[in-house]
């Protein structure tokens, strides 16, 4: 995955009250190894600061669906993946998922 991504998976959950901690080392330990094998680094993980609280943001690029798709499919099939969702669930309460397109402005020299 590069900055160049002509698809970003842009995605925003949110954890519950006290749990962002919990979260982020479970995410860290458990998605992380999985994630990296088969979607690469992401492109950025934040956390909100300011707005509706709790919520940790992170974002994937992607050259185009097809490789967002497969690489995803992949993902699911990955037998630690299991691990990483049984022991998140009870900190996720709300999840969102966008695929957002990359926009080419000449400012930014047509990329």
């Amino acid at each position: 995955m590069t900055y160049d991504a002509a698809i970003v998976d842009l995605r925003t959950y949110t954890i519950r009250l006290r749990g962002m901690a919990e979260f982020l080392d479970v995410f860290d330990r458990l998605a992380m190894p999985v994630q990296l094998k088969y979607l690469g680094r992401p492109l950025g993980m934040f956390t909100s600061a300011v707005g509706p609280l709790n919520q940790v943001v992170h974002l994937w690029g992607f050259d185009d669906m097809g490789q967002f798709e497969a690489r995803h499919a992949a993902r699911d099939r990955d037998p630690d993946w299991p691990a990483y969702l049984q022991a998140s669930a009870h900190l996720i309460t709300a999840q969102e998922n966008r695929l957002i397109r990359r926009v080419a402005l000449p400012s930014l020299g047509g990329r």
